[in-house]
């Protein structure tokens, strides 16, 4: 018989037991931070406030579409990226707004090629990257989002439990907001207390959300 009790979370996130995390996350509301972006984007007159067309968003690990199907009820183009072939089956059976407007691609994080885009969504997906690529990732995202345009999503502190796992990306507090050095930072919000992973497994968790703005080009802090 086997073990069904929980694993610890360092164990089963080296292990990254997707299709059961996809089981557990199944019908749940979009991110928080996520929806704070398209709130202010709604604020400054809605996404296609600049062109009168739909604005162009890239969903950076997407799963299962939690955050991907919200994009498109608002009304955002999407391309929607992950690297496992089973979140992209779940979001295909999905019923989804404007399906016309979803470009779903499957792809590492490893030479990723983004388009131009008003929003770049990573929801809980950037501390997956291995760090010898995760500059590349980073300056790809800085690189495409447009001047006014969104980066949402969250950095995993260095206190976290999944912090010495070889294959993840990290970042202390200074690193964290280093990153955004070409970016009003509109939320950022340092959280850290002891919890559970979507497996129900005791996890130390870490890690700052963030909603930013891209500055336009030759601006300073």
């Amino acid at each position: 018989m086997s073990d069904q009790s929980p694993k610890p979370a360092h164990v089963y996130a080296a292990q990254r037991d997707w299709p059961n995390y996809f089981n557990r996350v199944a019908g749940k509301p979009p991110r928080e931070t996520l929806v704070r972006a398209l709130d202010a984007f709604e604020a400054d007159g809605g996404p296609d406030a600049a062109s009168g067309a739909p604005p162009l968003s890239v969903d950076l690990g997407c799963g299962e579409g939690r955050d991907t199907v919200e994009l498109l009820r608002r009304g955002w183009r999407v391309v929607a990226i992950d690297g496992h072939p089973d979140a992209l089956r779940r979001l295909r059976e999905r019923e989804l707004p404007h399906p016309d407007r979803l470009e779903i691609r499957h792809e590492p994080f490893e030479g990723l090629v983004l388009p131009r885009a008003r929003f770049v969504n990573a929801s809980f997906s950037l501390p997956f990257c291995p760090p010898e690529h995760f500059a590349a990732l980073w300056a790809t995202i800085v690189g495409v989002v447009e001047p006014g345009g969104r980066f949402a999503g969250q950095f995993f502190g260095d206190r976290d439990d999944w912090a010495d796992i070889p294959d993840r990306s990290h970042q202390t507090r200074a690193e964290a907001e280093g990153l955004l050095s070409g970016f009003d930072i509109e939320y950022f919000h340092e959280e850290e207390d002891d919890g559970k992973d979507a497996l129900d497994n005791p996890k130390h968790w870490h890690r700052f959300d963030v909603v930013a703005v891209k500055r336009p080009r030759g601006t300073g802090a």
